[in-house]
């Protein structure tokens, strides 16, 4: 079976959003969190979906759920303290009807420009391999600072890599490291990947699309809404004007 495991706990501090959580932010007529969730309940191999959500708005998530027909959500539980604790919640959920063999797509609940061939590629990846994450090569030259303001150490662009999301692993791999953490005392890494990194283990990476961005500033939410915008124009343009874009 395929898991997904969507984790949507955070307030959005970065995103300046004082009136609501970036996830739960409306463009183009739906919160972005439902379309994060739409690719996922639309995908024909994912089972079912389990969120971490934001322990006051866990009513209010089931209301857009229903509102927006939004199939195979099985749960929704409060997210923790921070994103690690979050996706730890989500886990011990899908692990309750689970095998460990089985996969879990892990994804934060902010990426409504995902794609059917990255969900598929990244299943695809975690059953061969037991992880998959998807990264695409860094077009930025990187410098290495240890005090943010003087710099050091130019990193080779060619080794360089942006991880992304949804992150696959085997509910075995992924609990064992989650288990592991916790006798480690490791409470806040950044990503899954980065936790099985921190542990001493490889993760595999496969190919991500550059599309595929977290909404988490001003700027990101702009470039979203500009996408919409033009692809709401685009459709108008074929079927009204008789012009194709």
């Amino acid at each position: 079976m395929v898991h997904a495991m969507i984790f949507a706990g955070g307030i959005g501090a970065r995103m300046k959003s004082v009136d609501i959580p970036k996830q739960f932010i409306d463009v183009d007529g739906k919160p972005i969190i439902i379309r994060t969730l739409e690719h996922f309940a639309k995908h024909e191999q994912v089972d079912d979906i389990v969120i971490s959500c934001i322990p006051d708005k866990i009513d209010y998530l089931w209301g857009l759920i229903e509102q927006y027909n939004i199939k195979k959500v099985v749960g929704i539980v409060g997210g923790g303290a921070n994103g690690h604790q979050s996706i730890h919640n989500g886990l011990v959920e899908v692990e309750k009807h689970s095998a460990p063999e089985d996969v879990v797509l892990i994804c934060d609940g902010v990426r409504p420009m995902l794609s059917e061939k990255l969900i598929t590629d990244c299943i695809e990846t975690a059953r061969e391999h037991e992880t998959a994450v998807p990264v695409t090569p860094s077009i930025d030259s990187v410098l290495e600072s240890p005090d943010g303001e003087t710099c050091c150490k130019s990193l080779p662009r060619k080794q360089m890599f942006i991880t992304q999301a949804p992150q696959g692993y085997t509910m075995r791999k992924i609990m064992w490291a989650h288990d592991e953490a916790e006798k480690r005392g490791i409470t806040n890494p950044i990503s899954s990947s980065e936790l099985l990194i921190e542990l001493g283990e490889t993760v595999r990476i496969f190919q991500g699309i550059r599309e595929n961005i977290k909404v988490t500033t001003p700027e990101d939410l702009q470039t979203l809404r500009s996408y919409f915008y033009y692809e709401s124009f685009k459709n108008f343009a074929k079927e009204e004007l008789k012009y194709d874009l």
